[in-house]
């Protein structure tokens, strides 16, 4: 009770006091933003000037003016590309950012992240949940969403609909970022499924396993079901918050093969051991650590099998809770005796780096092979200061991977002003039209906006590039008239042999079309 008390007192102060204090004059504080992450001003006007529209060795690294740097403009870093100078043209999302600033709580990251988590949302939807048996009999479920008033709870196999995956926090907590984010791409098209891992969100824990923090096994193979219920639609990807280790070790893993088309990070924690070695203000640390742990309580008597619960249930920071699950046990890093069932090794570094080993989401991030975006906020209070946790070589060398980086916008929050008037209302019912639609334009996140946009440039970018492949070869072929036309001649002086009857018709074109393959 009494650290309840405690943490209602800070969280009062933070109310009052860091509003004003941490954003007012942020004009002032944004003009050396890009010197503090290790970019200069003009290093970034010098690429931003030598961008050309049509060149494809622009240098596209900022969006926006960056000699009047402020708030109200978001940077995007990457490696010179002619994606990169497609997205740079068409997502004019990326430049259209008005954050929350000065006497708000909503301009505090801290109360934007809290409300974001923690603050219930009247949602629209419903989900359908499909519980998928893995190899080893462990369990983990898809929540696909519908509309709350369709009475067809299940989409046919031959919809050809693009199919979003959410992957949630590493907690597993549903937030209000994910329930807007279904309620979004549904009103743009697309088949939201929200994946949960074991014993996550109500998916019963039937195996003594749980899944690792970067082990994509599991969703490997939600992959694989996704492409066999919905094999005619596109697949993307987006990730929340620490969530993005498994989307990114996933990408990293399978590569080519991932079959997602693009994928988005919202606030993604990149250097997950050194996230939780250092750990977080310890009101949050608090309430994470002991989120885990009533989520694994009711399994409390089958974990003491395997695990240390009275270390498990005793720590009160994340990493003291990922190393009573995973490195004190015969899961990783470590080798249990038959005989006894004990543990032959103990709570050591050298367990714990072995984890990290296998489990850090960047290990296998050369071999990603679809545009990844990253929406990032600099005051983020959760994945710390940008300077030392967002690796900003990644996005400057690898072609794959942007960075949209903003001033200001929390922990998965960017949230922006209110429209304050609204033109063209002419009569009664139009302007209530427009306040109706002002208020669900303010409900919806500026990150999200973002979001559907660079699915949209991408899928556009690849169309337009098949087309291209498509048309070179169509001339390529064409470049050989004379022999193109002999082998045409041949296949249809062949057919003529075959008698042409009403009952093989279909059988000699089908043929004929085989034989000119």
């Amino acid at each position: 009770m009494v650290g309840w008390l405690v943490a209602l007192c800070i969280l009062i102060l933070v109310l009052f006091i860091w509003p004003g204090s941490k954003y007012f004059g942020t004009r002032q504080q944004s003009d050396g933003a890009l010197q503090r992450l290790g970019i200069s001003q003009r290093r970034a006007k010098d690429r931003t000037g030598s961008y050309r529209e049509g060149n494809d060795i622009a240098q596209p690294v900022c969006v926006g003016d960056v000699a009047e740097q402020n708030a109200h403009t978001a940077v995007l870093i990457c490696k010179p590309s002619a994606l990169a100078n497609y997205l740079q043209k068409h997502c004019e999302t990326f430049t259209k950012y008005s954050p929350c600033v000065g006497w708000t709580w909503r301009a505090c990251a801290l109360l934007q992240a809290v409300y974001e988590a923690c603050w219930p949302y009247d949602r629209s939807i419903q989900f359908v949940r499909d519980n998928l048996q893995m190899s080893d009999d462990g369990l983990v479920s898809l929540d696909w969403a519908v509309p709350s008033y369709q009475k067809r709870r299940r989409t046919s196999s031959h919809s050809t609909s693009p199919v979003l995956l959410i992957i949630p926090n590493s907690f597993g907590k549903i937030t209000r970022t994910v329930l807007k984010l279904c309620e979004m791409a549904l009103s743009h098209g697309y088949l939201p499924a929200v994946f949960n891992r074991r014993c996550h969100n109500g998916t019963p824990l039937t195996t003594l396993k749980l899944q690792q923090f970067g082990d994509p096994t599991d969703l490997r193979e939600a992959v694989r079901y996704i492409r066999y219920r919905q094999p005619a639609g596109r697949l993307y990807a987006v990730s929340e918050s620490s969530g993005s280790g498994l989307l990114l070790s996933y990408l990293g893993e399978c590569g080519s093969s991932s079959y997602v088309t693009a994928a988005v990070c919202l606030s993604p924690v990149f250097r997950c051991q050194s996230w939780y070695e250092n750990g977080l203000c310890w009101p949050l640390e608090w309430a994470l650590a002991l989120y885990q742990k009533m989520c694994l309580s009711r399994y409390r008597t089958a974990l003491g099998k395997t695990f240390q619960t009275n270390a498990l249930f005793s720590a009160c920071t994340l990493r003291g809770v990922e190393e009573a699950l995973f490195c004190q046990t015969g899961h990783v890093g470590c080798a249990p005796t038959v005989s006894t069932g004990t543990n032959s090794c103990s709570n050591t570094s050298g367990a714990w780096d072995a984890y990290w080993e296998r489990n850090e989401p960047l290990r296998d991030v050369d071999e990603v092979a679809i545009p990844v975006l990253s929406v990032c906020a600099k005051d983020d209070p959760i994945r710390g200061d940008a300077q030392t946790t967002v690796p900003l070589e990644l996005f400057e060398t690898n072609p794959h991977f942007f960075l949209l980086l903003t001033e200001h916008g929390g922990h998965c929050g960017f949230s922006t002003q209110s429209e304050r008037s609204v033109t063209g209302a002419s009569s009664v019912v139009s302007s209530v039209a427009a306040a109706n639609s002002v208020v669900k334009s303010h409900d919806i996140n500026w990150s999200h906006r973002v979001i559907f946009q660079f699915f949209r440039a991408t899928t556009d970018f690849f169309s337009a590039e098949e087309r291209a492949k498509q048309l070179a070869a169509r001339r390529r072929g064409l470049g050989g008239v004379a022999g193109g036309r002999v082998f045409r001649h041949r296949s249809v002086s062949t057919c003529k042999r075959v008698p042409a009857c009403s009952h093989n018709i279909h059988a000699i074109y089908n043929w004929q079309r085989s034989y000119t393959r």
